[in-house]
C-alpha cells in the first residue's frame, strides 16, 4: 500500500527548491552543461532524473523528425542518425526557463519514489517504452540510486517473456509488500532536502483535502434552518401586538426581550440571505433563459462523460487541461468513462492527469471536471 502524502505542497516545494537553485547556478552561468548537470545537486538521484527526462524528451524529438518522405531504416540512415545523436549527447546546453521545468519534475519524482513507488515504477519503467524487454527495463536501473535494491531485485525476479504491463505491474505490488522492511526510511531524503531548502515529513504527510471531497462536502453541508427559529420569536411579537390593542388607560412599556432582538438579526440574516439568493427582475431578464435550466440539471446524475460535456466545455477543457490536443482529450474521456468507482476516477485526475499536464493552475477547469465525475457516480 503507498504512503499517503500531500502532493501540492511537495509540487510548491518541488517548484521553490528549483527556483532557489537555478537562481544560484544562473547567477553565474547562462546556461547548464552536461558536466555540470550529473553533479548539480548534493543528491544524486535528483540529477539522475534530470538526465532521464532530459532523454526522454530528446528521443521524442528524434522521434519527431522521421517522415514518410525518406527510409529511415536504410542501414546508412540508422547509422548517421546514432552519430549524430553520440554527437548530441556531448554537446548539452540548456538555458534556464528549460532547465528549471526539468529540474522542479525531478524533484518532485524523488519525492515520489519514496512515497508512491508503485506509480514511479509504472512511469519510470513501463510507460516510457512501447515494448517491453527484460534488457530495457534494466537499463532503466542506471537512473535510479535510491531504494536500488529494491527495483533491482524485482526486475530480476522477471523473464524475458514477461512483457505484459498490468502482469508487471502487479507483481511488482506483491513484491514491494513483501519487501517493505528493506525499503529506506524518508527521512534520509528529508535530511539531503533540508540541506538545501528546509521542508518537514508533517508537511508531505498533511493530507490535503482533494476538490472532489471539498466539492461534495460543499453542496452535503445544511442550510440553516431559519423557519424554527421564526417559529419561536414570531409568537411573543404576536402575543404583544395583541396586548398592545387591549384598550388600558395607561399600558406600562413592555421590558425589552432579547427574543424580539433575534428576531430583528433573523430577520436581517434572512433578508441579506434571500437578497443574495434572489435575483431581481432585471437580472433575471437580462439572463438566457437556458442558463437558469441549466442550473437547475447541474446536480442530475450523467450515464456518459462524453455525452454529457457540452461543446463550449469540450473545447475548454481541450485548450485549458489538454493543451489544444483533441485526442489526447478523447481518450481520457473515454478511459474516465470506463472507471467503476468515483475513487478510482479521481485518483487518476487528481495524479496521473494532473501531474503530467501540470494542472495546479488550472483549478476551476479540474474542478468542472470532477463535479462532472462525481454526477456520474452519484
Amino acid at each position: 500500500m503507498e504512503d499517503k502524502y500531500n502532493q501540492l505542497r511537495l509540487e510548491r516545494y518541488s517548484k521553490e527548491l528549483a527556483n532557489v537553485l537555478c537562481d544560484r547556478h544562473f547567477a553565474a552561468h547562462d546556461t547548464i552543461n552536461g558536466p555540470q548537470l550529473i553533479g548539480f545537486t548534493p543528491i544524486k538521484q535528483v540529477n539522475l532524473f534530470v538526465i532521464k527526462e532530459l532523454l526522454l524528451r530528446w528521443h521524442h524529438e528524434m522521434a519527431n523528425l522521421r517522415s514518410p518522405y525518406f527510409d529511415y531504416e536504410h542501414e546508412e540512415v540508422k547509422e548517421a542518425l546514432l552519430n549524430f545523436m553520440n554527437v548530441l549527447s556531448r554537446k548539452i546546453l540548456i538555458k534556464r526557463d528549460a532547465f528549471e521545468a526539468l529540474l522542479q519534475k525531478a524533484i518532485l519524482d524523488t519525492f515520489l519514489l519514496k512515497l508512491a513507488p508503485v506509480a514511479t515504477f509504472e512511469e519510470k519503467f513501463l510507460r516510457i517504452q512501447e515494448d517491453i524487454t527484460l534488457p530495457k527495463l534494466q537499463e532503466n536501473l542506471k537512473y535510479i540510486d535510491l531504494d536500488k535494491a529494491l527495483f533491482s531485485g524485482f526486475v530480476n525476479t522477471l523473464s524475458p517473456s514477461n512483457r505484459d504491463r498490468d502482469y508487471i505491474l502487479s507483481r511488482f505490488k506483491l513484491y514491494l509488500n513483501a519487501n517493505r522492511d528493506s525499503i529506506a526510511p524518508l527521512t534520509e531524503v528529508l535530511e539531503a532536502f533540508n540541506s538545501l531548502l528546509p521542508i518537514t515529513e508533517e508537511e508531505i504527510r498533511q493530507q490535503q483535502i482533494s476538490p472532489l471531497a471539498a466539492y461534495a462536502a460543499s453542496i452535503a453541508k445544511p442550510t440553516p434552518a431559519a423557519p424554527i427559529e421564526e417559529k419561536d420569536v414570531v409568537a411573543p411579537i404576536h402575543s404583544a401586538q395583541r396586548e398592545a390593542s387591549v384598550p388600558v388607560a395607561t399600558p406600562a412599556p413592555a421590558p425589552v426581550a432579547t427574543a424580539p432582538r433575534t428576531a430583528a438579526i433573523a430577520d436581517n440574516n434572512l433578508n441579506e440571505r434571500f437578497k443574495a439568493e434572489r435575483p431581481t427582475m432585471n437580472e433575471k431578464f437580462s439572463k438566457p433563459a437556458s442558463a437558469s435550466i441549466g442550473d437547475s440539471l447541474s446536480n442530475r446524475k450523467i450515464e456518459s462523460l462524453k455525452n454529457s460535456i457540452s461543446i463550449n466545455q469540450r473545447f475548454s477543457f481541450i485548450n485549458e487541461l489538454f493543451d489544444g490536443d483533441n485526442m489526447t482529450y478523447y481518450n481520457t474521456i473515454q478511459q474516465l468513462d470506463q472507471f467503476r468507482s468515483p475513487d478510482e476516477a479521481m485518483h487518476f485526475v487528481t495524479n496521473d492527469l494532473a501531474r503530467k499536464y501540470d494542472w495546479s493552475k488550472k483549478q476551476d477547469s479540474v474542478n468542472k471536471l470532477l463535479r462532472l465525475i462525481e454526477r456520474k457516480f452519484a
